[in-house]
């Protein structure tokens, strides 16, 4: 083989994932046919070439094969990933989805960032790239997690299909509380409920700072309120925002202390 041509040359176009074999390697023939199966199926998102050792022990040392099976992505010339015996089709799949190149989740990353900055044309971006893109679940819980406070109900069409055992079911669950409380019509006759309507305004005008206050403030007051639905909109709201937000790291700790 042209092992320049075949798979360095190539990777420029698109990966290329190399299984390194022999034919007296057991497990190589376990999980040939299942590779070469995958490879089929996904043919239009990488190429599958074959290596065997005994034939190409020249390029085996050079990449440091020491056991096989030995499989490795390249991309752009590079070794990107690897795994080494015959895991199952699962794993292998699994493996593929978060080590193959993918424009459209660069693309999300960079949209997340600006958004981040403030780039108000950001989001149209991440609609767009939703639609373009509907099986990326990263941008549909990334969209929804931008629209649950002002559109709940796009939100969780986003979400709705995130099943237990999905990769980002928590996440989806905090968004789907959030769904919930800017959908409760509280008992505006208790103190508490009078607290929910005005966090409910706040997070219309998206006033983060002055809808965990409120919400802090309806925690205090009845943390048990409607199934606890202030203090699980407190917790959805700072696990949407994440760790490092400003609004996190300011009224976190107020949150806490108000559920004692």
């Amino acid at each position: 083989m042209n092992f320049q041509k075949d798979v360095i040359d190539r990777s420029f176009d698109r990966p290329v994932l190399v299984d390194f074999w022999a034919p007296w390697c057991g497990p190589c023939r376990v999980l040939g046919p299942t590779i070469e199966q995958i490879a089929e199926e996904q043919q239009s998102q990488w190429t599958l070439v074959k290596l065997n050792t005994e034939e190409e022990q020249d390029i085996a040392a050079q990449y440091q094969i020491r056991s096989i099976p030995n499989v490795k992505l390249f991309h752009r010339g590079q070794v990107i990933a690897e795994f080494s015996g015959a895991l199952p089709r699962t794993s292998i799949l699994n493996w593929l989805e978060e080590h193959l190149p993918n424009a459209a989740k660069d693309n999300l990353q960079a949209l997340l960032d600006r958004l981040q900055e403030g780039d108000s044309l950001a989001l149209s971006e991440l609609e767009y790239l939703v639609e373009d893109n509907p099986d990326l679940e990263e941008a549909r819980l990334a969209l929804a997690q931008q629209l649950v406070l002002s559109q709940p109900e796009k939100a969780f069409g986003l979400i709705e299909d995130f099943a237990a055992g999905y990769k980002f079911y928590d996440e989806a669950n905090y968004i789907r509380d959030l769904v919930t409380f800017m959908q409760h019509e509280p008992d505006t006759q208790l103190p508490v409920g009078k607290k929910i309507v005005a966090a409910q305004l706040a997070a219309q005008q998206t006033d983060l700072e002055a809808l965990i206050q409120l919400i802090i403030d309806a925690v205090s007051i009845h943390k048990d309120y409607a199934e606890a639905l202030p203090r699980k909109t407190g917790v959805a709201i700072f696990r949407t925002l994440g760790t490092g937000h400003p609004i996190t790291k300011s009224y976190r700790w107020k949150f806490d202390m108000s559920l004692y």
